[in-house]
C-alpha cells in the first residue's frame, strides 16, 4: 500500500509515522521548519503509549511522490480549494482520499439518498470549488477521536485516544475501507469501518460546533467552559439544535447533551483546534462546523436561533482575525 499525507501536521504526521510503522510505503508532505526537522530527524512520537520515531520520505513536492493508492488528508477544510497543485500529482484512477476534517465534510449529500441525494452545501463547496478539486467519488469520510499537537517541529505529542473511524459515503463497507482499516491497526491505531459514518460525523460534531467557536470568543478551555452555569447552558442550547438538525436529516446521532457535556469535562484545560489557530494567527475552521449546520437547518426548516447569533458573533471574530 502507497499512502500520502498531504498536511502533515499534529494529526497527518502521527498517522504517517503509525503507518509507516506498520510497514506501508508512506509519504509526508509538508513545509518549513517541520519539514526539515522531520527529513533530519524523522517524526517523534511522545505518548503515554510509549515513544517512537518513524524516519518518513517527506517532501514539499508531491511529484517527487508520484501516484498513490491513498491520500491522507490532513488540510483545513478551507485549504481543499485550493490544493489542486498538491493532490493531482497524487491521484491515478483509483486513488482513494481519507479526509480527516471536522465539522459537514463536501461529500456529504453524495450517494446519501432521500430527497437532499447530491446537494451540494454551499458554505463548504462554495460554487463547487471543493468538488472539482476532489471529486466526492474519491472521498473516504474519516472522523479523527485522537488528539496530537505539535511540541515543536518534527515532534508530535500525543494527547489521547488513538480512534479515526472511516466509512463510505454510499454506506457500503468496500475493500478500500478495509484495507486502510487494517494498515491503521497494524500501525497501532483504532480504525473502524463504520455502515453510516454520517452518525460518528454528528456525534463530533455536536462538541465541534459548540466547543470550539465559544472557546475562541472567551479564550476558555474546556473545562471551563463546562464549569460556568452560562456558558455551559448556551453550548447545550447549540447542542439541542444541531441534534433537531441531523434528525431532521435522519440521522439519529445515539448519544445524549448529557454524556456529551461530561466527556469535555473530563478533557479538562484543553484549548480546543479554534482557539489555537486563533492564538497563532491562522484562519478559524468555522464554515463546516457553524455555518453548514445553520445552512442544512434552513434547508430542513429547523429553528437554530442560538446557532445563528453564535455563528454571526464567531464569523466577526473570523474576519477580524484575518484583518
Amino acid at each position: 500500500m502507497k499512502v500520502a499525507v498531504l498536511g502533515a501536521g499534529a494529526i497527518g504526521a502521527y498517522v504517517g509515522a503509525a503507518l509507516h510503522r506498520a510497514g506501508a510505503d508512506t509519504h509526508l508532505v509538508a513545509r518549513g521548519p517541520h519539514l526539515a526537522a522531520m527529513r533530519r530527524d524523522g517524526v517523534r512520537v511522545l505518548s503515554a503509549r510509549g515513544d517512537f520515531t518513524a524516519r518518513v520520505h517527506s517532501t514539499d513536492d508531491p511529484a517527487e511522490i508520484g501516484p498513490v493508492d491513498f491520500v491522507f488528508l490532513g488540510l483545513k477544510a478551507h485549504s481543499y480549494a485550493a490544493c489542486g497543485p498538491l493532490i493531482e500529482p497524487l491521484l491515478h484512477g483509483t486513488t482513494a482520499v481519507v479526509a480527516a476534517q471536522n465539522g459537514i465534510p463536501w461529500w456529504y449529500f453524495h450517494r446519501h439518498g432521500g430527497p437532499h441525494d447530491g446537494h451540494r452545501v454551499e458554505s463548504v463547496d462554495p460554487d463547487g470549488a471543493v468538488s472539482a478539486v476532489l471529486a466526492p467519488e474519491r472521498a473516504v469520510g474519516c472522523v479523527v477521536y485522537a488528539a496530537t499537537e505539535l511540541e515543536g517541529p518534527g515532534v508530535v505529542r500525543h494527547l489521547e485516544g488513538t480512534r479515526f473511524s472511516i466509512g463510505e459515503p454510499d454506506r457500503t463497507v468496500s475493500a478500500r475501507c478495509r484495507a486502510f482499516s487494517e494498515a491503521m491497526v497494524a500501525g497501532g491505531l483504532k480504525c473502524p469501518v463504520e455502515p453510516d459514518l454520517r452518525g460518528d460525523i454528528w456525534i463530533k460534531l455536536l462538541g465541534n460546533i459548540s466547543f470550539n467557536p465559544i472557546s475562541a470568543l472567551a479564550r476558555a478551555t474546556m473545562r471551563q467552559m463546562c464549569l460556568h452555569g452560562g456558558t455551559r447552558k448556551v453550548i447545550e442550547t447549540m447542542m439541542a439544535e444541531t441534534l433537531a438538525v441531523a434528525e431532521a436529516l435522519g440521522c439519529e446521532v445515539g448519544v445524549s447533551i448529557e454524556r456529551r457535556m461530561a466527556g469535555a469535562e473530563r478533557v479538562g484545560d484543553h484549548r480546543t483546534s479554534t482557539l489555537q489557530d486563533l492564538e497563532r494567527g491562522r484562519p478559524l475552521e468555522l464554515d463546516v462546523l457553524l455555518a453548514a449546520v445553520v445552512e442544512l437547518a434552513d434547508i430542513t426548516g429547523v429553528e437554530v436561533p442560538t446557532l445563528r447569533t453564535v455563528h454571526a458573533i464567531s464569523d466577526l471574530l473570523a474576519l477580524r482575525s484575518a484583518a
